[in-house]
């Protein structure tokens, strides 16, 4: 695709999200693309994430060579509680 075509949000695009990791490898950011690919909520494109996660496995792909897992603290963890 052409990169006049790739989609921006506010002047920002995918080249301009992307980073690179101390061996060169480039990646991306889910939350950080997710705005671009126009996901107003987390919850909705975490879902679409997880099913490119299952398309990878599907693929014979191991999924751990692709998606990184962030560490997150969920608000109800250690409160007895779960909003589900």
């Amino acid at each position: 695709m052409p990169e006049e075509k790739l989609p921006q949000v506010g002047g920002v695009g995918f080249e301009d999200l992307k980073k690179t990791n101390d061996y060169g490898a480039e990646y991306w950011s889910a939350r950080d693309l997710q705005p671009l690919l126009g996901y107003n909520h987390w919850r909705s494109f975490e879902k679409a994430v997880q099913k490119a996660v299952t398309s990878c496995e599907q693929s014979g792909n191991d999924p751990d060579h692709h998606f990184a897992r962030a560490q997150t603290h969920c608000w109800w963890e250690g409160s007895g509680s779960r909003n589900s």
